[in-house]
């Protein structure tokens, strides 16, 4: 285990030094850094939850800071393949340049979210269907989102311990006011599964926003780390390692 652990670790460094490299040809390209902390449900305990932090930057290798986020949620499994939640969380993004000025947007969001999860051989699919209420420096919005999520495996036929895999997903992002597509986020990344708790993706994330006169696109540099709580007497199932955002 020790010798996977240093070896997701080399991996996260290269990326890290690679992308540095490149913003320094293309400004670009940005840095988003996951923590998030998951109890799943189970056919024992069908209550759930997770809590996340994140951290994005204009550069890369997280340089000029400009963004965090705090949120958690509370979820149900209605069976293996359905799991509805709810959640909120804090958002502030500032001025990279002025960081000490403090954050020129704060939003605070509640979102309800129903997850469908397909296991096929050899691939595992996440349909992700959420509806938010947000507070922007507070005006209230509206937003509704849908993400296809697609897992492969690479060293197994499941994701579990010691599976290196493939996770590739689009999200779009919808309100009721124009323009009333509002973004769409798209990813690629190759994860490691350590054991039971422990998981690790590194890859690149594109998120492309559009107002009603123009459209902007951003790629990133995605790191995640995943720790899942597994509680006694759960009862063991394959989960698919989806970051939460």
């Amino acid at each position: 285990m020790l010798k996977n652990i240093i070896k997701i670790t080399l991996l996260f460094i290269v990326l890290t030094v690679c992308s540095s490299k490149v913003n320094a040809q293309d400004s670009k390209t940005g840095t988003w850094g996951i923590a998030t902390v998951l109890m799943p449900g189970d056919s024992v305990h069908r209550w759930g939850g997770y809590t996340e932090l994140q951290i994005r930057s204009n550069g890369a290798g997280f340089s000029q800071f400009q963004y965090y986020e705090y949120k958690a949620g509370v979820s149900y499994d209605l069976d293996k393949n359905f799991t509805a939640l709810l959640g909120s969380g804090t958002y502030h993004t500032y001025d990279y340049f002025n960081v000490d000025a403090g954050p020129n947007t704060n939003e605070f969001r509640v979102w309800e979210q129903m997850t469908v999860n397909q296991f096929l051989t050899p691939l595992k699919f996440e349909h992700r269907y959420r509806v938010e209420q947000r507070w922007v420096n507070g005006d209230y919005r509206n937003r509704f989102r849908y993400r296809l999520n697609m897992f492969i495996p690479l060293n197994n036929t499941k994701i579990v311990a010691k599976t290196w895999f493939l996770s590739i997903f689009d999200e779009v992002f919808f309100n009721n006011k124009a323009p009333n597509f509002e973004r769409n986020r798209i990813s690629a990344a190759l994860g490691y599964q350590i054991d039971k708790k422990w998981i690790l993706q590194a890859g690149w994330i594109n998120q492309r926003n559009y107002t009603a006169s123009a459209s902007s696109a951003k790629n990133n540099m995605l790191l995640m780390l995943m720790y899942r709580i597994n509680r006694k007497n759960s009862v063991e199932r394959e989960h698919l390692p989806t970051t939460s955002d």
